[in-house]
């Protein structure tokens, strides 16, 4: 099964996404399960990973009761408050219900770029592995080496890296994020999604040769084991349409063995996420 493992979906409202401005009105409405579930179908996409884009409680909760009432949402990467008190209260209600798989901070957003290392937030991650959950990294570049440190000190955490780490793709810069990529890459409990990647580029004006050189680089870090295949849907669509960022992972794969294939398109995000298949 084609997994898509990761995107997101809201009940649009300015006060409540505030990152969607100018220039990105596209995004400014609803985007819900029965606007991606034809788009996913014409893709051969059968499940996907709804990731968080509000960092609540209430997000969790909302993005949970769509997959309890949608098929096509396998996993729920939500939110909790790793620094909080309160991080174990809040685990024990989001954890048991069948879909949640994993969390996320945007720690992209915070100004420290060893945030990750902070006493509080490792504390939080400290609580993940008991029940069962992967941390997702939302980061830039430059937040890479705390990422590489964070991972080592927690061995038996599984992490995804999303949308490579926003490496600068309209630039055509490679360094130092290649070299942080191979150390991040270098702790085997870290997966990495190929995603995110048309937003990072000049928004549709793009050459899928753009993103060779880079989904090569991570495919070299990772090996074909440790990749997934996410659309970042909607936020995709600034740049492309769903189709064109499910093409341009397919026609890098085509050098891959048809197993190697099947589990970057979705036998990787099975296995990581533990997600169901039925």
């Amino acid at each position: 099964m084609r997994i898509d493992a990761h995107q997101h979906f809201w009940n649009y409202s300015a006060a409540e996404y505030p990152w969607i401005g100018a220039g990105m009105e596209r995004l400014a409405r609803d985007h819900l399960p029965a606007d991606l579930a034809p788009l996913a179908a014409a893709a051969g996409v059968g499940g996907t990973v709804a990731v968080q884009a509000r960092q609540s409680l209430e997000e969790s909760r909302f993005l949970l009761d769509l997959a309890a009432a949608s098929p096509l949402i396998r996993g729920v990467v939500g939110w909790v408050d790793l620094r909080s008190d309160e991080v174990d209260r809040q685990l024990a209600e989001l954890a048991p219900r069948p879909k949640f798989v994993g969390v996320r901070h945007v720690v992209q957003d915070e100004p420290d770029p060893r945030f990750l290392l902070g006493d509080a937030f490792m504390r939080g991650i400290g609580r993940l592995a008991a029940h069962g959950l992967v941390y997702d990294l939302l980061l830039y570049p430059v937040q890479l080496p705390a990422a590489a440190e964070l991972v080592r000190r927690f061995p038996e955490q599984p992490f995804v890296l999303d949308h490579l780490a926003k490496p600068r793709i309209r630039e055509g810069v490679f360094d130092p994020w290649r070299a942080d990529l191979e150390a991040l890459a270098a702790a085997p409990n870290v997966s990495c999604k190929l995603s995110g990647m048309v937003t990072e580029a000049a928004w549709g004006k793009w050459k899928r040769a753009d993103f060779v050189p880079y989904m090569q680089a991570a495919l070299e870090a990772f090996s074909p084991r440790r990749l997934l295949f996410g659309s970042d849907w909607p936020v995709c669509t600034l740049s492309a349409p769903y189709g064109d960022v499910v093409g341009i992972v397919d026609d890098f794969l085509a050098r891959l063995s048809p197993d190697e294939q099947a589990a970057i398109r979705g036998g990787n995000a099975v296995r990581v996420y533990g997600l169901g298949t039925d």
